[in-house]
């Protein structure tokens, strides 16, 4: 490989050559090699030359609750790992088309996916995928874990979770909710939730995530949504929607006056969204054990605490961010609610 020289290189980016043709005399640019990186010293792999950062592919569009969560996670591990890492969007599929990539990168430790309960447990459980979930992937890290909200427009009449439940009924096939489309935790909910109560609802897919449908929600194109706390909060707070209840046994701190789902009458409605993160298989568990270390470092931080608290996150507990603790983990989420999954599709279908 030729030698980089000094001049070569300017603000970390390598500049192009100019060559003269000897043939004809005319000037040229020639890109120099390696162009797009730098040599950076770092544990993630044992080449002499490093890439200048890692990228996290997001299932979902930009502005949504897993996305907001991601970056937060994305900026406390910049110090320990020592490098930018990058958030990229690939939305579509319900997150099939991030972790499609994602499963055929290099097991270099430097793409890895950002997923969730949706991408790595419902979307295997409803849709064929060119990827095995429990196969072409290495557990990496549990990040945090939050419930869905119940959410209106405000001009459906009911202001509770009963008084909906009986509008719906009334109202057989009429009512609209948005959600991420099939293989999501928000269309999932939507079955789990017909399932439960006996009601009949339209499910209308928004293609990444829960920034499109809510906009649609508050203007009043759809009627319902089951979404992410941190998606629905601001919204509930600024008076723009109705939430009905949490998925969840507990209400939540961001938000004490919102019922959960077994004082609103419908016991058993528990869907939380975790999230966590993934490597390609393959991955040298060396690589594994530097980034998880960067996402308990950036969870210790106090800062980055608050930060996910703010947006409704619950936070696990240290013995639960460990790789080997993720993929248990993931193994007791698929038996238990595969079933309920097929299930809940089935009888809503």
């Amino acid at each position: 490989m030729p030698q980089l020289r000094r001049r070569d290189w300017h603000d970390g980016r390598i500049r192009r050559r100019r060559r003269t043709c000897p043939k004809h005399g005319t000037r040229y640019s020639q890109p120099s090699p390696l162009r797009g990186f730098m040599p950076i010293a770092t544990a993630l792999a044992p080449n002499p030359i490093h890439r200048a950062r890692s990228l996290w592919s997001c299932p979902f569009a930009a502005g949504g609750g897993t996305d907001a969560l991601g970056r937060i996670i994305a900026e406390g591990m910049k110090t320990s790992l020592g490098q930018p890492v990058i958030v990229e969007n690939l939305p579509g599929a319900a997150g099939s088309v991030a972790l499609s990539r994602v499963s055929r990168a290099a097991p270099d430790g430097y793409t890895v996916v950002f997923g969730n309960w949706a991408t790595h447990v419902v979307g295997p459980a409803t849709r064929a995928a060119p990827y095995d979930v429990e196969q072409d992937f290495i557990p990496v890290s549990l990040v945090a874990t939050q419930p869905l909200v119940i959410i209106a427009n405000k001009r459906v009449p009911a202001n509770d979770l009963q008084g909906l439940i009986t509008w719906l009924k009334a109202n057989p096939d009429k009512a609209t909710v948005g959600t991420a489309g099939p293989g999501s935790a928000t269309h999932v909910a939507g079955l789990f939730f017909q399932a439960k109560t006996g009601v009949r609802v339209q499910l209308v897919p928004y293609r990444g995530g829960g920034t499109q449908s809510m906009q649609d929600l508050i203007g009043g194109h759809v009627n319902l949504a089951f979404t992410q706390a941190s998606n629905a909060l601001p919204h509930v707070h600024a008076g723009e929607i109705k939430a009905y209840a949490v998925t969840a046994n507990a209400r939540l701190a961001a938000a004490p006056d919102i019922p959960t789902v077994d004082e609103a009458g419908v016991p058993g409605l528990h869907v939380t969204v975790w999230h966590a993160i993934w490597a390609p298989k393959g991955t040298p568990q060396a690589i594994v054990r530097k980034l998880n270390g960067g996402v308990a470092t950036a969870l210790d931080n106090p800062e980055i605490r608050k930060r996910l608290v703010d947006i409704s996150q619950e936070l696990f507990r240290p013995d639960q961010v460990t790789s080997e603790a993720l993929a248990a983990f993931h193994a007791a989420e698929i038996a238990t609610w595969w079933p309920i999954i097929k299930a809940s599709s089935s009888k809503a279908e």
